[in-house]
Parts: structure tokens; sequence; C-alpha cells
């Protein structure tokens, strides 16, 4: 069982840039709300011991998906990966909300055979068919990984916010680019399109160099898998969630990673 923890651990940082053990993922917009007939947008990348710290590891964005307000693909420019952080631009040029996500999906195994432990990494729908003849303690992950942000030129809408059904997924209730310190906002978590409740969303605001005090909390998603945060301060904020279950028989168990970025105003 160690052996496979270590394998699905090792998997998943090579996968996809998500938030686990003492390293936290993040992709963070330098605004989240603009004006005029078009607007760019910097974002940068990274894995790090406090949110928003390039210290660590450039993010990798072979995921990269954005989403115009239209639902149409826009694209990344001037994409640069460098030792501690990796950058790109958007150009907005229609009026709405844009979501910028990193995706990463996969499909790990391990097993055992002549006794040896085997891995295998490859497509779900090749699963179990790869797996040879004899092998015994098989044990199979399905992998979703996601880190999302969101800019708004003008005036926020919502069509970004339908959701793929696969993995974990937040829906806002309250407008991720509506966000004012000292208010409420409420979101909504999915898990392969079903609410995902009683999960534990961590809430962590950035600057945390300048400051002794964390400033992180824990919320907890309801049976309808919604949470709310009321936000003590401005500033750029961190969420992030994870939901795992283990396989049976032939059935693989899967293992999920949310990651937000939002903007809070004051």
């Amino acid at each position: 069982m160690k052996k496979t923890l270590a394998l699905l651990t090792l998997a998943a940082a090579l996968a996809a840039p998500m938030a686990a053990q003492a390293h936290r993922a993040w992709m963070a917009p330098a605004y989240t709300v603009l004006s005029g007939d078009d607007g760019w947008v910097s974002f940068d990348a990274g894995m790090s011991n406090g949110v928003f710290i390039p210290d660590h590891n450039a993010m990798r964005l072979n995921g990269l998906v954005i989403t115009a307000p239209d639902g149409s693909a826009a694209q990344a420019e001037n994409l640069m990966q460098g030792r501690y952080r990796s950058t790109f631009d958007l150009h907005l040029t229609q009026n709405g909300t844009y979501k910028i996500a990193n995706v990463m999906n996969g499909f790990m195994a391990s097993y055992m055979l002549d006794g040896e432990q085997k891995r295998w990494r490859g497509a779900a729908a090749d699963f179990p068919a790869a797996i040879p003849a004899g092998a015994t303690d098989v044990r199979a992950t399905k992998t979703s990984n996601r880190i999302e942000t969101f800019v708004t030129l003008n005036n926020p809408t919502d069509t970004v916010f339908a959701p793929t059904n696969e993995g974990l997924e937040m829906i806002p209730v309250t407008h991720p680019t509506d966000l004012v310190a000292g208010e409420a906002a409420t979101f909504k978590l999915l898990k392969d399109g079903q609410p995902a409740g009683n999960l534990e969303v961590t809430v962590a605001r950035g600057g945390l160099r300048y400051r002794d005090n964390p400033e992180e909390s824990t919320v907890t998603t309801g049976a309808d898998g919604t949470f709310s945060v009321t936000w003590p301060e401005a500033g750029m904020y961190w969420l992030n969630a994870s939901a795992r279950s283990e396989g049976q028989g032939d059935q693989p168990g899967s293992s999920a990673q949310y990651v937000a970025v939002v903007e809070v105003l004051p």
C-alpha cells in the first residue's frame, strides 16, 4: 500500500501541477477586472511553499485551456517558462468573463507480476486490457487535476462556467470577478457533475511574505456542494479542494484536485 501511495503521489506530481504536500500550485492574473474596448492581462504560474511566491518550481502549462465569453477557445501569447515561474499574456477582445484553466487528466495503475511491482500509465479506455494476464494486486486510479482563474472585460458573464462533468469543478453562485472584502461569496463544487458534499476547502490569502499571520482558513461544503467565504481583506486568494475514492475490483479509484485563484477588491 505504501508503494502504491508513493506511485500515485509521484505520478500526480509529474502529470499535473496541482497542490500537493508542502508545495502549492497557483496561476495568478495581474488583475481580474478590466474595462474598455479590449485589454491585456499577464499571468504568473508556479509551485511554491507560500501561494503566489515563485520560489520552488515553474508550472508546466501543457494543459492550458482558455475559454472566451462566447465559449470559443482563446490563445495565450508570449508564453515562457522560467526556473521558478511560467508566464503568459492574454489579449481580451470580447466583453465578458474568460476562464483560464490548466487541466491534466490521466489514468495510472500498479500491479504485481512475477514477484515485482509494475507500473502503467495510459488512457482509461485501455484499462484493464493493458494489464498483463497473471497480474495481481491491481490498483488503478483515475486522476483529474484542474487549476482555474477568471478575468472579466467590462460586464461579467456566466457562459464559461458550464461544467465539463469531469473531476472537481467550481460553479460560482457569486461571480468570481465580483468579490468584495467584508462580503460573503458562495460557490458550489461538483465532482464528475454531481454535488461534492462534505469536502474541505482551504482558503489562503496572498502576501504571506509580508506578515506573520498566514490568514488561512478551512470551510466545508454542504450536501449540495456549496460553501461560503467572507473575505477578511482585499487581495488575491487561493482556494483548494481535493477528493479521493478507492477502487473496487475492476472499478478504478479516483483522485481529483481543484484550485481556484480569485481577486477580492476593497
